[in-house]
């Protein structure tokens, strides 16, 4: 009889994996769950991580997010999607969220069922961007706007909240500039050659026809063409539809495997950035280059100047890939030893934050309400005077609870020793402590994975060393703990800081961007991230043949550029290394030993709802 599983939430997704399946039509998908970003690729969708606890919010993401990439299977093209896609930034984006609308939009016609998990899905992805806090246009993204409204229109269903926040700011300039061509809508929604042209249409009447290129379905037909009346101009559009759509039903079941990618998110798709196809339907007049060529995508968000020489032997690993399991548990006694003289000081603060945090998670009431319960302290006024109404009281929601901290450790050279060593106990001490607390905790580090230049360097150096090559040697981030995974299981993993080798060089600004990018995704609605580092990025190899300051003003532009999209409260710590020259919100200490009374300071503010302990948080800022 076969072994059954203890965890809870593994009937769910199998039966998720089979369904997905099931709707788009597709028996050898493969379907995975990850607390990864969801995305999916040709064989392949990964779907956002259900915990043991299945929540009523994970598993309500789950489904919507599979219905999505499922229906996007089941209704989309590939080939014909590229035959249409505009050259333009603005012009792409408005035009790949149109489309996720409009496949979401059939298949809640022929299944009304999927229609609700989409909703759910768009509603965390909108309060996640924080789209219902949105009151300015320019903080409302146009192409989001559009796809949400050509959803709405299609499907006849009000918005949730986040979504019609953001919808209800461009609905009257969309309805007065596009209006009379989203009047067809209904008529064509199901036929994605027909859509893609009446989204082309949309795009010009929002003001970027200048982004959208040649028209693909009068490529070809110049030389047939040139000496024919205006007036006749109807019957070889007609003859050339029929030949198109011919085109793409031969192109569809190759192309579309290969060419489909994460097409969820309103943003570029991997559509958008494959070459054109072979043939006439792309050809230039004489003389000219593409309007906006798609380029390549750039290394960092934050400088699109930002450059890496070479990226293929870059490696993010989770620990237990780097050691074996026998030698992770002897360098987690290793650790547990360097653990004893300060456990009784480390103790003490665990107890102390946790007496804090937990101190947030006790009842709280708003008193003098209509209806609730009975508030039996406030029965002697009753008594004094019957005609007093009865008091009641009403228990408050407590929003502590939905928050996750990320720990981005610098595992640089530098701080071999103590330093790491006492990184490695406060980072399990903490994970502990709030974990009790029901504050997921996600523990990563930072180095490279050779000094003084891995493969990369050696790439360069064969291809005889060109000018300011940017980034220079291999990344290895390294995941110690998931978010969701328990501190039990991933207690052996920090062992792995102790392991001789493992630190080598900090190039900080690409793991911030990275640690970032995990944490922007998760679904909690408080995300924190910390930095624990002793020192500036420093890389021998890129600094000796690039700008002294190069990998300075990275980090410096992924710091703004994290604090600027405010989807994640940023602090840093500094270990003899004054950060608070890069850091808003950071803390310098000049002995490593201090290191675990300053993270649980930092974290124990961030929690404290008295505006006062966050002032006295950033005055540890300005005295270090």
């Amino acid at each position: 009889m076969a072994q059954k599983s203890d965890n809870p939430a593994d009937p769910f997704k199998k039966a998720l994996a089979e369904a997905t399946k099931v709707l788009a039509d597709d028996p050898d998908l493969g379907v995975s769950y990850s607390v990864d970003p969801p995305g999916m690729t040709a064989d392949q969708v990964r779907l956002p991580q259900v915990s043991r606890r299945m929540t009523r919010d994970e598993v309500l993401l789950a489904r919507g997010t599979a219905d999505g990439y499922a229906l996007r299977r089941r209704h989309h093209d590939a080939a014909t999607h590229q035959r249409y896609a505009p050259q333009g930034q603005m012009a792409r984006d408005l035009y790949e969220a149109m489309e996720t609308a409009r496949c979401e939009a059939v298949g809640a016609r022929d299944m009304p069922g999927t229609a609700g998990n989409i909703d759910a899905r768009i509603a965390t992805e909108a309060r996640r961007r924080g789209y219902d806090r949105v009151t300015d246009r320019a903080d409302a993204p146009l192409p989001v706007a559009a796809g949400y409204m050509i959803r709405q229109l299609a499907t006849g269903r009000p918005l949730p909240e986040g979504a019609e926040t953001v919808t209800a700011l461009w609905r009257d300039v969309i309805a007065q500039q596009a209006g009379a061509t989203l009047e067809r809508l209904d008529e064509i929604l199901a036929d994605q050659t027909a859509f893609a042209r009446l989204a082309r249409q949309v795009i010009d009447d929002l003001g970027y026809g200048d982004q959208l290129g040649d028209d693909p379905d009068d490529a070809g037909d110049d030389d047939e063409t040139a000496e024919d009346e205006p007036a006749d101009e109807d019957q070889p559009d007609e003859a050339g539809d029929q030949q198109d759509e011919g085109d793409d039903a031969d192109a569809a079941p190759d192309e579309s495997q290969e060419q489909t990618q994460d097409a969820q998110q309103a943003t570029v798709s991997a559509d958008d950035l494959a070459d054109p196809q072979d043939g006439e339907e792309t050809d230039l007049p004489d003389g000219e280059a593409p309007l906006e060529p798609p380029p390549p995508a750039p290394a960092s968000e934050a400088d699109p100047n930002y450059v890496v020489y070479r990226d293929t032997h870059d490696e993010e690993v989770r620990a237990e890939d780097l050691a074996e399991p026998a030698e992770l548990e002897r360098l987690r006694a290793y650790l547990d030893q360097q653990l004893d003289p300060l456990k009784g000081a480390v103790g003490r603060l665990a107890n102390k934050l946790q007496r804090r945090l937990q101190a947030q998670q006790n009842r709280s009431w708003e008193f003098d309400r209509e209806e609730g319960i009975l508030d039996a302290g406030r029965l002697a006024r009753v008594v004094a005077n019957p005609t007093t109404p009865l008091s009641f009281k009403v228990e408050k929601d407590t929003e502590f609870r939905d928050t996750v901290v990320t720990l981005l450790l610098d595992n640089s050279g530098s701080m071999r020793g103590r330093p790491i060593s006492i990184a490695a106990i406060c980072a399990d001490v903490l994970a502990r402590t709030l974990e009790r607390c029901q504050v997921k905790v996600e523990i990563l580090g930072f180095t490279t994975r050779a000094w003084k230049g891995g493969q990369a360097r050696e790439a360069w150096l064969a291809d005889g060393r060109p000018q300011r090559p940017g980034r220079l040697n291999d990344l290895r981030h390294i995941i110690y703990k998931s978010a969701d995974a328990p501190w039990r299981r991933a207690r052996p993993n920090l062992g792995l800081m102790m392991k001789e080798g493992l630190l080598k060089e900090n190039i900080d600004g690409e793991a911030l961007e990275w640690a970032h990018r995990r944490i922007a995704h998760r679904p909690e609605a408080r995300r924190i991230l910390m930095v624990i580092s002793d020192g500036a990025p420093v890389d021998d190899s890129t600094l000796s043949v690039n700008p002294a300051n190069y990998l300075e003003k990275h980090l410096r532009d992924v710091i703004a550029l994290v604090e600027r999209k405010k989807l994640v409260e940023l602090i840093a710590i500094g270990i003899g290394h004054d950060v608070t020259r890069y850091y808003n919100r950071a803390v310098t200490i000049t002995d490593v030993e201090q290191l675990a009374g300053a993270m649980t300071e930092q974290l124990a503010a961030l929690f404290d709802r008295d505006p006062r302990g966050r002032a006295r948080m950033v005055g540890m800022r300005r005295a270090g």
